[in-house]
């Protein structure tokens, strides 16, 4: 198992030589092979974003069931959570948009929280989540020499 758990967390395309012996050694050594199928299920579900709308509509229904079947219990609860989500996964592949910007705001509200402790009234932390979320381009007076 050494070697394996960097091999496993790296794409298939920037493995090097020893990480991919070392994740052909797990494919043999598992004995259950549940690592070696999880791992394989991810790369399935990770290529499927790639692919065109139908294409990746077949394969998700693919990706489902096989991963329904796999006798892994977290692999299994993921495949029900993608089977109720999936009108909104192909809707993501169809229109190619995710949701890094809305992830993108809350990180900036949540360390404009952070920043606002100490602030005695909740209107002083709308205000400063305003300005700082709102777009403005404030630019203070540089001055002349």
């Amino acid at each position: 198992m050494r070697g394996v758990k960097y091999a496993v967390l790296k794409n298939p395309g920037d493995l090097t030589d020893r990480q991919s012996e070392a994740l052909d050694a797990l494919r043999n050594a598992d004995p259950k092979g549940q690592l070696y199928r999880a791992w394989q299920l991810r790369e399935l579900l990770r290529n499927l974003l790639k692919h065109p709308l139908d294409q990746a509509r077949t394969e998700l229904n693919h990706w489902v069931f096989w991963a329904s079947h796999s006798r892994i219990p977290e692999i299994v609860e993921l495949a029900r959570k993608i089977r109720r989500r999936r009108p909104d996964i192909l809707r993501t592949i169809e229109l190619g948009r995710s949701n890094a910007r809305l992830e993108a705001f809350n990180n900036r509200i949540k360390v404009t929280i952070r920043m606002a402790y100490g602030f005695h009234h909740v209107n002083n932390l709308i205000s400063l989540v305003m300005l700082r979320c709102g777009g403005l381009d404030i630019r203070l007076p540089e001055p002349t020499i």
